[in-house]
């Protein structure tokens, strides 16, 4: 009240005074004032004090920090960057400028996270979280997955319309939590392990989770960036699929996820396949199969046609020897005495070794034979066709092997022991 007062009289003041006078009115009633504003014009002096000013869309305020102030800073300070500050405002008098002499500044919004984010992130890839060779690979034909998101998020629609669309086999076992707000990375780490205990099931495991949810700006995906939850992720027991936020959002969580996703959708589109091509690889293996029986069938017809042939040889090799014994005797006919007797059982005894040592062979080849006879014979689909069973086929010939190949009025026949019998589908399978 006073500096208005004298303000009004008539006396005049001299620049210093009025600077002083105006400089004390600010310190009075502003200091100490925090002010927000992007920088501009930032230098730094040789002698450690810093120069900028801090300006908004309607105003511009100069700034100076000493060098003691500056040397706290934790951070560099960019153009453009938008930062709060605390100092004291007064009047550079040499100039008659308003003046902030800055104390302490620190960035605000934005920016504070994203340096935060990157010291995170620097930290992680320290210890190796984010190398290729720890991350492992999605299992070739998945038949269950983990969700781990919001309830009411668009994600989780996202990704259960995909999996009915692309693979309606996959089940699908959902674990809610949060996915926004300081509660979050307690309930995304507490979800992550609610599925792991499904992933040690014998029957029909968890083979991967997806953790997902939709964009947002830095502070909405904040929770993805904690640390406690990144570490979780690294320790699941099956692969984990990130799709978090957009193609352009990236978390801690994409970098360390054993595969990521640029958006929930894709994140289901990657972890199961598509059935008709499950199908298409079924039905390659089917003929595969069907041409591999046929050829060892072939083989073990073969093999016993070689058998056969053989069994008739020991009977000759039997006149062989009877000659051979018959020609010895009538050279040892001509002996004389007890020799011609020694000789005589001799030879009437290795006629009897080869007697019999033959006869055993043969029977052994004869059950070898039996043995492949029927082995050959389990091996005939019509011995299945005459326990009551029966061969459906489709026009062209292919076989059907399930009831959803099936349509109303389809033409099938049905191959049985004693012929073929054609029949019409009345329903859908």
């Amino acid at each position: 009240m006073s500096f208005i007062q004298e303000a009004h009289s008539s006396r005049a003041w001299t620049v210093a005074a009025l600077c002083r006078a105006v400089a004390d009115q600010l310190d009075a009633r502003f200091n100490p004032v925090t002010v927000r504003g992007e920088l501009s014009g930032f230098t730094r002096a040789a002698s450690g004090h810093c120069y900028f000013s801090l300006k908004d869309e309607g105003g511009q305020l100069r700034c100076a920090m000493f060098r003691r102030a500056a040397m706290q800073l934790d951070f560099e300070p960019r153009e453009g960057a938008l930062v709060e500050i605390t100092g004291r405002l007064g009047v550079f008098e040499a100039r008659g400028d308003l003046q902030l002499v800055a104390e302490s500044m620190r960035q605000a919004g934005q920016g504070a996270l994203y340096e935060q984010f990157l010291r995170l992130k620097s930290k992680l890839q320290a210890q190796g979280l984010f190398n290729a060779e720890r991350k492992r690979s999605l299992p070739g034909f998945v038949r269950h997955v983990g969700v781990v998101t919001s309830l009411g998020a668009a994600a989780l629609h996202d990704v259960v319309t995909a999996l009915r669309r692309r693979a309606p086999h996959v089940r699908v076992t959902v674990a809610p939590a949060l996915v926004q707000g300081a509660a979050a990375p307690a309930s995304l780490i507490q979800a992550l392990q609610d599925l792991w205990p499904l992933a040690a099931t014998r029957v029909d495991p968890v083979q991967a989770i997806l953790l997902v949810r939709g964009g947002g700006s830095l502070e909405d995906l904040w929770a993805f960036n904690d640390e406690a939850l990144v570490q979780t992720v690294v320790q699941s027991p099956v692969p984990v699929v990130a799709g978090v936020g957009h193609e352009t959002d990236f978390t801690m969580v994409d970098f360390v996820a054993d595969v990521r996703a640029p958006t929930p959708t894709a994140a289901a589109e990657l972890v199961a396949g598509s059935q008709a091509h499950a199908l298409e690889q079924l039905q390659a293996l089917q003929h595969r199969l069907h041409r591999s029986t046929h050829r060892h069938m072939e083989r073990q017809a073969q093999r016993l046609d070689g058998l056969s042939s053989r069994l008739s040889r020991p009977q000759a090799l039997l006149m062989q020897q009877q000659r051979w014994l018959d020609r010895l005797g009538e050279r040892l006919g001509t002996s004389r005495g007890s020799r011609l007797m020694q000789e005589r059982h001799r030879l009437q005894r290795l006629q009897d070794r080869l007697g019999s040592a033959i006869k055993g062979q043969t029977i052994g080849h004869v059950q070898r034979l039996e043995h492949l006879d029927v082995r050959l014979k389990s091996l005939d689909p019509h011995q299945v066709l005459e326990r009551g069973y029966a061969w459906l086929s489709d026009e062209q010939g292919q076989a059907i092997s399930s009831a959803a190949r099936l349509q109303a009025g389809q033409i099938v026949s049905a191959t049985l022991v004693d012929g073929q019998v054609p029949m019409q589908v009345l329903t859908q399978g």
